[in-house]
């Protein structure tokens, strides 16, 4: 470690040095931290210089993007907190930087999120094209290209920065864990689940890029052939959910529907990109066997709602995703009839939504509301033509940022505080998004 400062007396290791800052006469100071590796010394001039030209780089980054754009403030600190949280050697987007951050104070429900989830990064590509960051959108793709390449067409649940798979779930012994919540964990236990729902998230960010007029590669089309294919093959199999239900799988509704969007957004790209005629009627005939089957199994005639999962009276809050999706009007009564559903039995006070029922995930303790839904909510309301409540919710909503404008993975409905890893990519993706469908409502 070494240190060096302007206007200071010499700094040696063990002796107090007091500094006297005065009008006129800054005083910088520059922390050197080397671990294995030489220690690169930087002159304290040249460090404030550097400083003030990144500072400069940031405000004409976060000057172009669009003024008009409802909580445009909010709007921008979460586009810039999702740039930083992009590691920058692989591109890949981090969902949090933190480790074992209770969603329970005190509790056990504490996670590694220090990973790349594929179905974060095709939000976070939907989120930077709609705010016109176009070369952040293609760079979280060629992550995705890069990091899925040995495992296609399987897509992993999650990466390392370095796009490896992670090393199995540990449990630190004698770790007190953040406020006594423990254990603390490294590495993550989801990664070697079943998520259909990803490939649907990550083929509609192939959409999103096309519809911008971003014609893709050759190589990112056969590998979004594969993905459909895959969901062809594996969609009638239970999984474990966008939730990742650390239990036995289920025949998630929300997965299915993803599922279906897979195979849409497939068969949309080869209208233009070209695939063979064997290909496209195994697609389309799928993606029919899905909604076909989602109507019949995933829908509650008495409650007018899609429900969590065939057979399921519990809700899901994924499901808001629903009008965004084509696969029946977004004003239809079975959309209106799920959201109202969602917001009345979900409803965690406020502007707040628990994602399922709260104690029906098979672990000790409760969590809090799970801020992505929230904003999920604002989004569905919005592009079903009720833009008043979706005004009012993401007003409230933008309210409760942290006093740095972040927000975490949830927040305690009582006491408003946030919980979980902080801060995460996911609540900042879906708060732009929220925003964007504001600006843009159904005509």
């Amino acid at each position: 470690m070494g240190i060096q400062a302007t206007h200071a007396p010499p700094i040696e290791p063990g002796r107090l040095v007091e500094l006297t800052v005065e009008p006129g006469r800054s005083v910088t100071i520059v922390l050197a931290v080397a671990d294995r590796e030489p220690l690169v010394d930087l002159d304290p001039e040249i460090a404030w210089e550097l400083l003030i030209k990144d500072q400069s780089r940031w405000q004409a980054w976060s000057g172009a993007i669009p003024q008009d754009l409802p909580h445009r403030d909010a709007v921008a600190r979460s586009l810039v907190t999702l740039r930083l949280l992009t590691y920058s050697p692989s591109g890949a987007p981090v969902a949090a930087p933190t480790t074992s951050l209770p969603e329970q104070p005190g509790g056990g429900r504490n996670w590694d999120y220090r990973f790349a989830w594929p179905r974060d990064a095709s939000i976070g590509i939907g989120a930077f094209l709609g705010a016109g960051k176009t070369e952040e959108a293609r760079l979280f793709m060629a992550w995705l290209l890069h990091a899925s390449r040995l495992d296609r067409p399987r897509l992993p649940v999650l990466l390392t920065l370095a796009g490896k798979h992670p090393r199995p779930e540990q449990e630190l012994e004698g770790w007190p864990g953040y406020g006594g919540s423990s254990p603390v964990r490294v590495g993550n236990g989801a990664s070697d689940q079943h998520q259909l729902d990803g490939y649907g998230w990550v083929l509609d960010a192939a959409w999103l890029l096309t519809q911008s007029g971003h014609r893709l590669y050759s190589e990112t089309w056969r590998a979004m052939r594969g993905f459909a294919d895959c969901v062809a093959r594996r969609w009638t199999e239970p999984d474990a959910g966008i939730w990742e239900i650390r239990g036995d799988t289920a025949f998630h509704v929300h997965s299915k529907l993803m599922g279906w969007l897979a195979l849409d957004r497939a068969l949309r790209m080869a209208d233009e990109l070209g695939s063979s005629a064997r290909q496209l009627r195994r697609w389309q005939a799928n993606r029919d066997a899905i909604a076909d089957e989602v109507a019949r199994l995933g829908f509650d005639q008495a409650r007018g709602t899609y429900t969590r999962s065939y057979g399921s009276s519990d809700l899901d809050a994924a499901l808001l995703v629903l009008p965004l999706l084509g696969l029946e009007p977004s004003d239809s009564p079975r959309i209106r009839g799920t959201i109202d559903a969602i917001r009345n039995e979900l409803g965690a006070g406020g502007p707040l939504l628990y994602r399922y029922p709260p104690g029906q995930d098979g672990l000790e303790g409760t969590e809090g509301a799970f801020v992505p839904c929230s904003f999920w909510l604002v989004q569905a309301l919005a592009k079903t033509g009720r833009n008043e409540e979706a005004s009012h919710l993401m007003a409230q909503l933008v309210a409760l940022a942290s006093p740095l404008g972040l927000y975490g993975e949830e927040i305690d409905p009582g006491t408003r505080r946030h919980l979980g890893n902080f801060p995460q990519a996911l609540s900042h993706a879906a708060l732009v998004q929220a925003a964007l469908a504001l600006h843009d409502p159904p005509g």
